[in-house]
């Protein structure tokens, strides 16, 4: 993988933090800490990108005739159907 080299300015507080982190062991320098930061953020995204997908589908869906039990119901059958 190409790697790209970036300059960036924090404040202390964020520098004695992200070295905190280092220092506990949960990164071996500050590149893994940002590239990790950068990743979970990637994931947030996606998320959130899937969960507006749902709720748009839901949106242009309409409204049910279905009682929220009803609704409850099928939504747990569907999830043990896909969850086993």
């Amino acid at each position: 993988m190409k790697m790209t080299r970036k300059t960036i300015t924090i404040p202390s507080a964020m520098e004695s933090w992200v070295k905190a982190q280092i220092a506990m062991g949960r990164y071996a320098n500050d590149s893994e800490y940002f590239r990790d930061l950068i990743r979970h953020d990637q994931e947030r995204h996606a998320v959130e990108t899937k969960l507006r997908s749902i709720l748009d589908e839901a949106e242009a869906s309409g409204l049910s005739e279905k009682s929220i039990d009803q609704i409850w119901t099928e939504a747990e059958a569907r999830h043990l159907a896909k969850n086993g």
